[in-house]
């Protein structure tokens, strides 16, 4: 009963940030210039302000702003994101659609930036004054100091033009023929660059934090009466301190994963992979205000969930984060 009463007002905490997100997307949008009405008489050449004001009597931009707000917050509560005006299909759909690609890239990107992350900070941390840990802190640095487009566009440069070991763009080859390990490979293949890139950032973030936290950890009573005891110094540092090391990394995994979703927007950009990100960018450029809103509350969504799933690891990790709850 502990664990789940925090658990529950954490879940009512997120429905209520939810719908703040959903009210603060829509006010946001609607106070911007233009609408899609500008946007259809520009497709079409122009138009008089009669048309224009027809176009949007038609899309119901013409009530008041309280009543389209409330209209659009009953259609979500009722899994309805709109219709897109500029696909002319189901926003529900285009998200579901584009979801796999951006899944794909963002969580293989966390992974491997946790993973590579905490192994360079163990590392590193293991002998703070050495010259493999000066090296690891000055990777790091220079990770987290890079715009992630900039390592991108230099990636791209460097391994598909001047040395082409990796696609250019795209997330698939049509030309490639076979089965399923022939187009798996493929698609692993296109990942290779822009997975790289978006983990370059938060990979340097995991590794100093985990450096940090290890040299903490490796200082206190209980890491020096296991040495003590003679237990050998790998099971000591991955077995006792590294489990104690690791909360604050999940800790930053968690609340760095909205940012991981909006790097991926960059990504996606410059990789040209057919994402969430990719379609934001389409979307924007269209002023498609249904999608547009549909893919912030959808990112806002996988946000609270990722802080929510944070929360579970950490009690799950470290028994003590349940017990000060």
């Amino acid at each position: 009963m502990k664990f789940l009463f925090p658990i529950a007002q954490r879940i009512f905490y997120a429905i209520a940030l939810l719908i703040a997100v959903l009210v603060l997307n829509f006010s946001m949008l609607h106070l911007a210039p233009g609408d899609i009405a500008d946007t259809i008489a520009q497709a079409s050449g122009g138009a008089d302000a009669e048309v224009i004001e027809q176009i949007r009597k038609d899309y119901g931009l013409d009530q008041p702003f309280y009543i389209q707000l409330l209209k659009y917050i009953g259609n979500v509560l009722a899994f309805d994101l709109g219709h897109s005006f500029f696909y002319n299909q189901p926003v529900t759909d285009l998200i579901l659609e584009k979801l796999p690609a951006t899944l794909l890239l963002v969580i293989t990107a966390q992974i491997l930036a946790l993973i590579v992350g905490v192994l360079l900070g163990v590392f590193s941390a293991r002998n703070p004054n050495g010259l493999a840990s000066y090296v690891v802190t000055f990777l790091a640095l220079f990770g987290y100091a890079a715009p992630v487009f900039w390592t991108g566009i230099l990636l791209l440069i460097a391994f598909s033009l001047k040395i082409p070991l990796f696609p250019v763009a795209g997330m698939i080859d049509v030309t490639v023929e076979g089965g399923f390990f022939a187009r798996a490979a493929d698609i692993a293949l296109h990942l290779v660059l822009p997975v790289i890139t978006l983990a370059s950032i938060f990979l340097a973030l995991y590794s100093r934090l985990c450096r940090a936290s290890m040299l903490e950890v490796l200082g206190s009573d209980y890491v020096r009466t296991a040495k003590a005891k003679g237990l050998a110094e790998r099971e000591v540092v991955f077995k006792h301190a590294l489990k104690n090391a690791l909360s604050p990394v999940v800790t930053l995994a968690g609340l760095q994963f909205s940012a991981v979703v909006s790097g991926a927007v960059l990504v996606e950009t410059v990789f040209s992979w057919p994402g969430l990100g990719t379609l934001a960018l389409q979307s924007i450029i269209a002023r498609d205000t249904p999608t547009i809103l549909g893919i912030l509350f959808f990112s806002a969504f996988v946000v609270i969930v990722g802080n929510l799933l944070t929360d579970l690891v950490l009690r799950l990790i470290d028994p003590r984060v349940g017990s000060k709850a």
